[in-house]
Formats: structure tokens, C-alpha cells, sequence
């Protein structure tokens, strides 16, 4: 039952086509019972690691999420996440941008919500969009304020992978360390996950008319998500194509990227200056009595 994170990476300069990846894999578990017995060690795991991060305070882990509609963001979030201390993270979801966000770079929003060091940070959805979903519907790209003369559509999807690559470049070099992941679903999953919503009530929240509206972009969506990964996949800030088909699956290989991904830092627990341990001693005599 081993998961090998490096599978499931894009490396970088490679031109992805997403009909070469994979939704579905072979399943790491052969039963739900061992699904939720790995998962929980994972998540064990996951919490240990996640407390020597807080205590080193040395770095900061961001983790972004991306994938179509009923991908399964939410769940892997949830899941994976389940067992480490609340005190020590945190969760952003991005959605349509405020005015107030409007009046700003693209970037703007996601920087003021990226996490400390000791922290770990996870964007649902993110910076990413505006070269997804904006790149589908131009439209809004012109409404976003930007002058005219900076916006031609043949130079400005490039440009705008360079200012993330040299964003994600900057804060690795102040120690965030950045993990994305793509949660791949195929168009035939979504049909049956948006049929769920609509067939079991209390499900029905989770359904929009606009979920219908963006399937009809599909094919565009794929074509965007394969220029994004293969321009922003690098080796400090890499990118993962998660199989999401199946929901359980995906979580467990989730939590392995994760956890490799904190176990690659460079984290001890601090150690006591020697004033520290006179401290300590002292205050253990004090016990004593």
C-alpha cells in the first residue's frame, strides 16, 4: 500500500495534455477498512509533522487546491487536514473577487492571505483562477479595471505565468514552501457527482445553475489547466495531477504529497539556550517542593 508522490508530478518544462493523466488508478486499498486505517495513519503522521512545523518556526507550507466543479477540493481539505491542531492552520476559499480586490493586482487578494511561518496554509481555489477561469471568459478580464493598452490576449496569459512563477520564486527563497494540486476528474464523474446533488436532498445546497453553465466550457477548461500546469510547474514550487475520481484514493495519495512535503523541510524542535535550562531547572525544584 505505498504511494509514491513523485508519480503524480509535473515536472518541469514539460507540456502537459491532461488526456495522458490519468482520473482513475488502480485503488491503493483494497477495502474501505484499510482505506480508513491508511488515512488514519497518514493523518497521524500528518499532525506530528504539523506540530515540529509550529515549534521549529521556521518555514510556512502553503498548499493549493484546484479542480473543476465537485473535484473534490472540499473533501481532501477535510479529510486529510482532520487531525492537525486548528491553532496551526488555516483555510482560504476564493471565489468571485470583491470590488475592493478589484482595485488591485491580480495577486493581491491571495497575498494577504498567505501563511506565517510555523503555519500551514491551504487556498481553495486561488491566484490560479486568473488564468483558468478568466482565460475561458475574457469578458471578465476586461472588466477587471486593467487599462486597455496592457491587455493583449496573445501576450497576457504568459505574462501572467511569469508573475506567478516569480511570485512562488520570492517566497520560496523566504522559506514558503508551495504545493499544488490538481484534482483531476474526468467530465464523466462530474456528470454523475452533479446527479448526486440533485438526487439526494441534503446535497441539493451544494448545486448551482452556474455548475451547469461551466461544463459546456470543458474542453476550454482543459486546455487552460494544460498551458497552466506546464508553464508554472517548477522544481521548488511543483505541481501534482491527483487521479480524482475516486474520491478515497485521491485523499490518500493527498496526504502522502502532503506529508513528503513537510518531511522534505528542514525542521527540529528548538533547543534551550543554556539561561533556558537554568529556567527549566529551576522551576523543576520548584515542582519538587
Amino acid at each position: 500500500m505505498s504511494i509514491n508522490s513523485k508519480d503524480y508530478s509535473v515536472p518541469p518544462g514539460d507540456v502537459v495534455e491532461l488526456d495522458k493523466w490519468p482520473t482513475s488508478v488502480k485503488p491503493v486499498c483494497k477495502s474501505k477498512k484499510q482505506y480508513r486505517k491508511l488515512l488514519e495513519e497518514h493523518v497521524e503522521q500528518l499532525s506530528s509533522l504539523q506540530r515540529l512545523h509550529y515549534a521549529s518556526d521556521h518555514y510556512a507550507l502553503l498548499l493549493i487546491f484546484q479542480g473543476m466543479d465537485a473535484a473534490g477540493k472540499d473533501g481532501a481539505i477535510r479529510h486529510v487536514m482532520s487531525g492537525v491542531n486548528p491553532e496551526g492552520c488555516e483555510v482560504f476559499s476564493f471565489k468571485q473577487p470583491s470590488a475592493e480586490e478589484l482595485e488591485h493586482d491580480f495577486l493581491w487578494r491571495t497575498t494577504c492571505r498567505l501563511p506565517e511561518r510555523g503555519r500551514i496554509g491551504m487556498f481553495n481555489r486561488s491566484y490560479y483562477e486568473e488564468v483558468l477561469i478568466v482565460r475561458v471568459h475574457p469578458e471578465i478580464l476586461r472588466s477587471q479595471g486593467i487599462p486597455s493598452e496592457l491587455i493583449d490576449e496573445k501576450t497576457i496569459w504568459g505574462e501572467r505565468y511569469q508573475s506567478i512563477v516569480d511570485l512562488e520564486e520570492h517566497l520560496h527563497r523566504n522559506g514558503t514552501k508551495i504545493v499544488k494540486i490538481f484534482l483531476h476528474m474526468s467530465e464523466d464523474e462530474q456528470r454523475r457527482r452533479f446527479k448526486e446533488r440533485l438526487d439526494e436532498p441534503d446535497k441539493n445546497w451544494k448545486f448551482s445553475l452556474s455548475d451547469m453553465h461551466e461544463r459546456q466550457y470543458w474542453k476550454q477548461y482543459m486546455e487552460a489547466y494544460e498551458d497552466c500546469l506546464s508553464a508554472t510547474s517548477t522544481p521548488d514550487a511543483p505541481w501534482y495531477v491527483v487521479p480524482a475520481d475516486d474520491k478515497d484514493n485521491a485523499r490518500l495519495i493527498v496526504s502522502r504529497i502532503v506529508l513528503d512535503a513537510l518531511d522534505g523541510l528542514k525542521m527540529a524542535y528548538p533547543k534551550p539556550t543554556v539561561k533556558r535550562r537554568r529556567e527549566l531547572a529551576a522551576m523543576g525544584k520548584l515542582l519538587a517542593k
